[in-house]
């Protein structure tokens, strides 16, 4: 019986072996995936019948099974290309690139001479030059004998490290296998969630599952996927949420199923924005600026070896190692992917155009599982994703300063613009089709900037650079446009224009990550009615739906609806007193915690205006506008076990999903409106949309987000079974049967 395989990927074997020196992020203008394939493809089309492309080739060292795709090979040349497409001079291209292209072409080249038994082989590197459609190839020949050699000592660099690698993934499966639920016993619905999870893994489809706050969703979903995770095979879990609440949650619950199963060698990594983990933000990202840039790939495999000892890999502690070692804790991050078991990061990171960990998955055939927190903001996050804007002040500001050799494409480009914003008659206008015309002149301007910079690296001002990066997104989503977007132009006076190509249903793009995973759970609070998340989502058709029951009782929350108040704007003047009064009253009457929630800032400022008059002897702290973390911090530190006041906070904001306040923290709730997103003509476009795709175009653009908030208000309420709380929902509205079938179901509504 020949001995497991270590599966490694050729590209991460040259990765680990191959590359040295500087960490090298120095501008160059790279070309989009879009035209990496095309200008694949380009050079395929430039060989002589025959030419084989996209060749699948694997061999074994020992343990070790390498893998990958060679980009093409000409029997009658018997030589195998290795193609890189590039933009600007090559000259510039680092050196240790180079080194690593070399390394990449020599273990294809001995993986062709294995399996078509070549004596000899001439390699190629193929340097295919985007902007002006040129090659530069450079070629060596080499002997079956020589490229075994190659090989050989490359795989001798990774085999010690392999080794590791399969002993620890055998000793983790080992203790996955005999893991238990890390507390004494399940919490009422928590079961019914893991072993949904568990199932869903088994069986390798997605699930839904909307389960309510306070049962321990995290270490539901993270432990059955962890137990699945042996007999699956899984290579890796992503947990991925929209805020960094949720993944504090995510490592906390790691780290407790750690410390219940002693020694279960579980790797745990965090993966954090670069400007949040960068020590020297004044500097660019190369070795000639950065002292962590200097040598990072020199010093890169202690620092490895540290890293994935420790087993955890939060921020802090990667700092810690990456500091002793005097690299770049941001790209170490990057580089602990491969080694790790669990990465917990945002949804970005796997669901995004250019998602770093999706592109791992394909490029490494991972075997994933994939949990989705808080999924009720993955609609609006995904949106976002993959949907574009430009400001036409940023082109003017652009132009007043740009080179002389950009100005004629610039110049094109506002002209264009500007007869966009002239023909257009109202402030806002929806259109059907791009206009085509701006579109190219775009695209030769972004084509234009790209060579200019490319000659004159050290001459582009941040102006210059950013409108270079909005008019390249732009440009790129552009090229994916169809039904499941909107094109949009909003004219701001006699001051231009903003463009605007608007996702409004990211199914065509997130059905691939859900298609590349094993399986996918996205849970929340609130995911009702699951077809419009499903359907808006591209889920699956064998997608399986849960709704955990409540482990909560009509009794520990009382529901209270007030109808002869209407938050609706043109009656909210008016509301202002009726809505202090109410919130004073029940202070009054049972003094302690409570939130209130408003549709917006504006909102919140009059009425708490109206109630520190009339109550001023009533504690009140609100949240104001662009608090930055250790402002939210404060607000949320009045919420303790003795204290008594009202917070005010804005509904969808950051107090009102992903905060725990069990027990006297908090005692009830006023949530003076549906959450009705504002109709505008944006919405009432998106809403045309929706009702054209799906249907239901108000109930999707409208009632479904806004309950959905309004749920995650209330939530904060009950989160333990020894909570007993109120819940004041004002606003006429809420007596209607179409929105309280919206709401939870074990809420017994009064008045």
């Amino acid at each position: 019986m020949s001995e497991p395989a270590y599966v490694v990927a050729v590209r991460a074997l040259c990765e680990f072996t191959a590359k040295q020196g500087d960490l090298d992020l120095r501008f160059t203008p790279a070309p989009t995936a879009l035209e990496g394939i095309a200008g694949h493809a380009t050079v395929a089309s430039r060989r002589a019948a025959g030419y084989e492309k996209e060749i699948s080739l694997s061999g074994r060292c020992g343990p070790l099974l390498v893998r990958g795709r060679a980009d093409g090979y000409d029997p009658a040349l018997n030589r195998l290309e290795e193609i890189k497409t590039f933009r600007g001079d090559l000259e510039r291209m680092p050196d240790n690139h180079r080194h690593l292209h070399w390394a990449q072409v020599r273990i294809y080249g001995h993986l062709l001479c294995q399996a078509r038994q070549l004596p000899e082989l001439q390699l190629a590197l193929v340097y295919y030059d985007i902007g002006r459609q040129k090659e530069t190839l450079l070629t060596e020949y080499a002997t079956a004998a020589g490229l075994q050699q190659f090989f050989e000592e490359q795989c001798g660099r990774f085999l010690a490290w392999a080794q590791q690698e399969m002993v620890h993934r055998a000793a983790r499966d080992e203790q996955l296998t005999a893991l238990r639920f890390p507390h004494a016993d399940f919490r009422p619905g928590q079961r019914a969630l893991a072993e949904a999870v568990y199932k869903g893994a088994s069986a390798g489809r997605c699930l839904l599952a909307q389960a309510p706050t306070g049962i321990g969703k995290t270490i539901g979903s993270l432990f059955p996927l962890l137990k699945a995770s042996p007999g699956q095979g899984l290579d890796k879990i992503f947990f991925l949420s929209a805020k960094t609440s949720g993944r504090a949650l995510a490592l906390e619950a790691s780290a407790r199923i750690k410390h219940s199963a002693a020694g279960l060698p579980l790797r745990v990594l965090e993966l954090v924005a670069r400007d949040k983990a960068c020590e020297h933000p004044d500097k660019a990202c190369h070795g000639e600026s950065c002292p962590l840039a200097q040598g990072f790939y020199d010093r890169l495999p202690q620092a490895r070896s540290a890293a994935v000892a420790s087993g955890a890999m939060d921020r802090e502690s990667l700092r810690e190692i990456a500091a002793e070692h005097g690299i770049c804790p941001y790209y170490l991050s990057q580089d602990l992917v491969r080694w790790s078991d669990v990465i917990v990061g945002d949804y970005n990171y796997y669901f995004d155009l250019s998602a770093m960990l999706y592109g791992f998955t394909i490029a490494n055939q991972w075997r994933v599982g994939v949990l989705v927190d808080e999924a009720h903001n993955m609609i609006e996050r995904a949106r976002k994703m993959y949907s574009a804007d430009m400001e036409q002040a940023a082109l003017k500001s652009v132009r007043q300063t740009a080179p002389p050799a950009l100005k004629r494409a610039l110049d094109r480009v506002n002209r264009l613009w500007n007869a966009l914003y002239k023909a257009q008659e109202g402030e806002y206008q929806r259109y059907a089709e791009l206009p085509d015309a701006f579109i190219q002149a775009l695209q030769q301007a972004v084509a234009d900037i790209t060579d200019y910079m490319t000659e004159h690296p050290a001459a582009v001002d941040s102006r210059l650079l950013q409108f270079y990066f909005d008019a390249m997104h732009f440009t790129r989503i552009a090229e994916l446009f169809d039904s499941h977007s909107l094109f949009d132009i909003t004219r701001h006076g006699g001051h231009g224009a903003t463009l605007c190509l608007r996702n409004i249903v990211p199914a065509t793009f997130l059905a691939p990550r859900f298609a590349a995973a094993h399986s996918t759970t996205l849970f929340s609070a609130t995911l009702s009615p699951w077809h419009f998340y499903s359907k808006t989502l591209g889920m699956p058709d064998n997608t399986a739906w849960l709704d955990v029951p409540s482990p909560f009782t009509a009794d520990q929350l009382s529901v209270r609806l007030v109808t002869g108040i209407s938050t609706r704007f043109q009656h909210r003047d008016r509301s202002l007193a009726p809505i202090a009064e109410l919130i004073a009253k029940q202070y009054t009457e049972q003094p302690g915690n409570y939130l209130t929630f408003f549709s917006s800032y504006d909102y919140l400022e009059k009425v708490a205006a109206v109630f520190a008059s009339r109550y001023p002897d009533i504690p009140l702290w609100q949240q104001a506008r662009r608090m930055d973390e250790r402002e939210r911090e404060h607000f949320l530190s009045r919420f303790t076990e003795t204290s008594q006041g009202v917070g005010f906070a804005v509904l969808g904001g950051a107090f009102a999903e992903g905060i725990d306040l069990p027990g006297a923290r908090l005692i009830g709730a006023f949530i003076a409106t549906l959450g009705l997103p504002q109709i505008n003509p944006v919405n009432e476009q998106v809403m045309l949309q929706m009702d054209k795709l799906f249907g239901q175009g108000y109930d999707c653009t409208y009632l479904y987000p806004g309950l959905q908030k309004v749920v995650q208000a209330a939530g904060r309420v009950i989160r333990t079974q020894q909570d007993r709380g109120v819940i004041y929902l004002i606003d006429d509205r809420f007596a209607r049967q179409e929105v309280r079938q919206l709401l939870p179901a074990w809420w017994q509504l009064a008045g």
